[in-house]
């Protein structure tokens, strides 16, 4: 490391989204020039769900407000999958007079693999020239400087260098220069050693050359999910999450496909139906025992049927006392008059950060850390969905759709990369995408990047699940993978400033490229499949593929008028330290919900400065949200270097208290940040030991 390592790091410390500015269309935007054009939009983008006098709500429980169906059953179009793929897709149909119905088996979007990801906009220089990843990476990566402008999800030019070593290295460099050139990919450079050293100060000294992408970016691959879902919603499409199909009927007599869905909702919000349920009926029978006496009384009945009146109406009594209790067994609607501080109290105890159930590649199938298992969903009911065409973007789970019609011609065998996430104390370390020369057969390998958020990046892995030494990693063998292989790029990184270890499951198919294509079995149905890296940078032009074909597939495309491809941020941009803002305990600076200068300088997290204004205006917009990791993934409430430490600011609880009260749903029912889920850490909060364990594994 260079001489006075602290005074080079601060004059060297990179941009951090939302703090001073943003990044917008790729480039940093200082914090006097957003306003009109980062800030101060929403008159001109699409909308957030309102009610009949005008005002923002929260959407109703596991869907999107508006319905694209009069009869809640038939579409033109159904999405299986809310990851980047669908979400694309979604958005591009939007444009159009369409009734389309997206369903996501998880209780959230982005919750698959796009959540687990670096989030990198690729070039698109390593893909195999003729392949459908040449095809649409280059074009995808060149689409998202505009999608940002218009969607606001924060995306940053970093540019990206494969890092050579040795000199046969070289050989490799050139060889992904040509290719690159083949596929179209512009700019590219073989740099030497002096510039790579001006331009990364903090590279391994035995870095000789670099092949050099000025266009790759970065984006946080959920916010960008998020932004291009809002914006779907927005102009007309029906979102419904916790929905799982389980099977799809093709022999219709009027060319529909038939869909049935799981409909399933997290225990705790079942039982607390079921409680409703039990005292509505005690009610409805004291009711009907009090209206027997006034008949009797008035001679309307007669006195043999007065017995069984009063006997019914006892009996509803006792079904109560025994498995409800006569008092408080529905669990109270939150006023929005409740002080958020009285909410705090009730969540205390409910943070995790030890035990609980770990994620598995069966759950991460359908939504990791939002699937049923780890949230102890319940099935409620079946719904059944008839649409002319049914795309399926359903990621790892995307062969299982395939079967359901009889195609077995690809099968998903699941890629698990893992992933460490330091400190942004960490972040000065690196300004561009950095990669070691390519595995011929892992591919691209570890990676050191700073994200939008400042943060350092390490991983990820390449465990392929069918391999018995992949899948028999241990937790110790995965971080010492990742360390010592990045401390080959980054030597100086500290591995003791690790606040957060993730992991995603990558789609790839048995085919060994992506799979865009009707299906052969049946034409209705198109599958968006096997989409792994680089998904997220060809996202965009995947989507314009699949309209295409449906287009070809006899799909009627006629222009939505209203289409607005505006969206308005979540954030807001704020400038250094805490100018504006209000720390203090719970209950101090907390507005009552209406008061919007009070909700903009009351500070929720404070390690990521997150207001009060942030976190309910991701309620309020045109996505459902009823959990802190719904909150976590659209604010960063939660994601900074204490993690929602309860005994630091305890974040997750006030998340929980303005969700409670923005919803008016009981703070039993909002849902938590699961733990472990994949993180190879073994506590939330590591200790010293951990720390200390984390160093020698970088060894």
């Amino acid at each position: 490391m260079p001489p006075n390592a602290k005074a080079a790091a601060a004059a060297a410390a990179p941009h951090q989204h939302g703090v001073k500015g943003v990044y917008y269309g790729g480039h940093w935007l200082d914090l006097e020039d957003c306003h009109g054009t980062f800030t101060g939009v929403e008159d001109k983008c699409s909308g957030c769900s309102k009610n009949k006098n005008g005002k923002e709500q929260p959407c109703p429980r596991s869907r999107s407000a508006n319905r694209a169906s009069p009869n809640n059953t038939d579409y033109d179009v159904c999405i299986v999958g809310a990851g980047c793929i669908g979400a694309a897709i979604a958005r591009e149909l939007s444009r159009y007079k369409l009734s389309v119905v997206w369903l996501e088996a998880a209780d959230d979007v982005s919750q698959g693999a796009t959540k687990g990801n670096s989030g990198i906009v690729h070039a698109g220089y390593d893909d195999t020239p003729g392949s459908n990843r040449a095809k649409y990476c280059w074009k995808g990566n060149q689409m998202f400087p505009q999608l940002d402008k218009e969607l606001r999800f924060g995306y940053q030019l970093n540019g990206s260098m494969v890092l050579a070593t040795k000199e046969e290295d070289r050989v490799e460099l050139q060889e992904l220069l040509e290719r690159g050139k083949t596929n179209g990919v512009e700019r590219l450079k073989i740099l030497e050693r002096g510039e790579i050293r001006q331009m990364e100060p903090y590279v391994n000294d035995n870095v000789i050359a670099a092949l050099y992408s000025p266009d790759a970016g970065n984006v946080i691959p959920y916010e960008y999910t998020i932004a291009l879902a809002e914006n779907a919603v927005d102009n007309g499409v029906e979102l419904r999450i916790r929905r799982q199909v389980t099977s799809i009927n093709t022999n219709t007599s009027d060319g529909y496909m038939e869909l049935k869905v799981n409909h399933w909702e997290p225990k705790p919000y079942v039982d607390s139906l079921d409680r409703s349920q039990r005292l509505d009926l005690t009610k409805v029978g004291t009711l009907g025992g009090i209206l027997s006496v006034i008949a009797f009384s008035s001679g309307q009945v007669s006195m043999n049927y007065l017995p069984i009146a009063i006997g019914v109406t006892l009996g509803m009594f006792l079904y109560q006392i025994i498995f409800g209790g006569l008092q408080g067994s529905r669990p109270a609607h939150v006023k929005k008059s409740t002080p958020l501080k009285d909410l705090v109290a009730k969540a205390a105890g409910s943070i995790m950060g030890t035990g609980g159930i770990p994620v598995d590649v069966e759950d991460m199938k359908i939504g990791g850390s939002g699937s049923p298992k780890i949230v102890h969903g319940v099935t409620v009911g079946e719904e059944t969905i008839r649409a002319k065409y049914v795309l399926n973007c359903a990621g790892s789970a995307s062969d299982q759709i395939a079967n359901m019609i009889g195609d077995t011609s690809f099968t998903i065998k699941p890629r698990l990369g893992d992933y460490l996430l330091l400190n942004r104390n960490q972040g000065h370390l690196a300004k561009h995408t950095l990669f070691p020369c390519p595995d011929p057969v892992l591919g691209k390998g570890v990676l050191v990047q700073t994200t939008l958020w400042a943060n350092l990046i390490l991983g990820p892995t390449a465990r392929d699940m069918h391999k018995p030494e992949a899948r028999d990693m241990t937790a110790a063998d995965i971080q010492h993978y990742i360390l010592s292989k990045c401390r080959e790029l980054v030597p100086s990184f500290d591995p003791s400033e690790t606040i957060h270890a993730f992991c995603g499951a990558r789609a790839k198919s048995d085919r060994g490229d992506w799979i865009i294509e009707n299906s052969a079995v049946d034409g209705r149905m198109i599958h968006v499949a096997g989409i792994d890296s680089p998904g997220l940078a060809g996202s965009p032009a995947i989507a314009l593929e699949v309209v295409r074909l449906l287009e070809e597939s006899g799909c009627v495309l006629k222009k939505n008028p209203n289409f607005n491809p505006q969206r308005a941020p979540i954030i807001t941009p704020k400038p250094a330290g805490m100018r504006g803002l209000k720390l203090g305990p719970v209950g101090k600076n907390d507005s009552d919900g209406v008061n919007e200068e009070q909700m903009a300088q009351n500070v929720i997290c404070k390690c990521e400065k997150v207001t009060e204004a942030e976190v309910v205006r991701a309620i309020r917009r045109s996505l459902p949200i009823d959990s802190t990791q719904a909150i976590r993934k659209r604010t960063r409430a939660g994601m900074g270097h204490c993690q929602g430490d309860p005994d630091n600011y305890n974040c997750e609880a006030r998340v929980k208290a303005i969700i409670a009260r923005e919803t008016g749903m009981p703070i039993e029912q909002v849902g938590g940040r699961p733990w472990p889920a994949t993180s190879t850490l073994s506590q939330r909060w590591p200790d010293e030991a951990e720390k200390k364990e984390l160093k020698e594994r970088m060894q």
